[in-house]
């Protein structure tokens, strides 16, 4: 059984998402916009909770098209507070709504998201070195610039740690730890 990180525990869809996508830096901004707002869903809340909504929530919200998202009505957005697949959160559903539109002013000004995004790690991941999950940082300087700038924007639930949890998941830092066996990806 190969070694892992130990946060991913043994739950299957877990084990999966650490194995095949937690830290493989993403490109495609529809992605990246769905790993936004799912982070941010996740405040208050475990990784787990919203991984296992995940396909509910890429239903609910157009598949993370940037563009529908940012036109969904009031009624949309209040029919979705029924919907029990998701994070039934007035704040959290209305967040995703103004983040895509934070979202397509960043594409505009800046070509797309992922250019914006990854200019926070100078265009490259960021590979740490950590040895047990006590020496990984809740927040870094470049999540606290990306968080500024997103708020900046109009996104919301884009704090710094959210941020950081964002960077992680899209690959911008590699925290796996030294041990596990995808460090060698």
């Amino acid at each position: 059984m190969p070694e892992r990180c130990p946060w991913c525990g043994t739950d299957p869809l877990y084990v999966a998402y650490h194995d095949d996508e937690w830290g493989v830096p993403v490109h495609d901004d529809r992605r990246l916009f769905e790993l936004l707002i799912l982070e941010g869903a996740q405040a208050g809340l475990s990784w787990i909770t919203v991984l296992r909504k995940r396909e509910t929530y890429r239903e609910a919200f157009h598949g993370f098209d940037i563009a529908r998202v940012a036109a969904m009505s009031e009624e949309e957005e209040a029919a979705l507070m029924s919907n029990a697949g998701i994070v039934r959160n007035r704040l959290k559903i209305r967040g995703a709504r103004k983040t895509a539109n934070a979202v397509l002013d960043l594409q505009a000004r800046h070509g797309s998201l992922d250019a914006f995004l990854w200019s926070f790690v100078d265009g490259q991941p960021r590979v740490n070195h950590w040895t047990s999950m006590s020496q990984v940082p809740t927040a870094t300087p470049e999540a606290q610039a990306m968080s500024k700038a997103l708020a900046h924007a109009g996104a919301t639930f884009v704090g710094p740690t959210i941020c950081y949890a964002f960077m992680q998941a899209a690959g911008l830092v590699d925290d796996h730890l030294a041990h596990c066996f995808t460090r060698h990806r």
